[in-house]
């Protein structure tokens, strides 16, 4: 799996939010250098996570629409004689 590309707004958003977030909560500053290697890290230890289960998500919501069009199509067979 490729790294995702962000744009140079969604990395600003990203670093910004984990800068604000370990200060708030670990009272700790990070520069912008360390804020995108920590966000870097992450994304490759967890992101592989978090796509497979939305894979997972996705192939859910297929089946279930898969099995109304079965049904819907069951629902339009006609009788026959035997």
């Amino acid at each position: 799996m490729a790294s995702p590309e962000f744009s140079p707004e969604q990395l600003a958003f990203l670093v910004s939010s984990v800068q604000k977030h370990v200060a708030a909560e670990h009272d700790l500053e990070l520069g912008r250098f360390e804020a995108e290697e920590l966000l870097a890290f992450f994304a490759r230890q967890i992101g592989p996570h978090f796509y497979n289960r939305g894979l997972t998500d996705a192939q859910a919501v297929v089946a279930k629409q898969f099995d109304a069009i079965n049904d819907a199509i069951y629902q339009l067979e006609r009788p026959v004689e035997r």
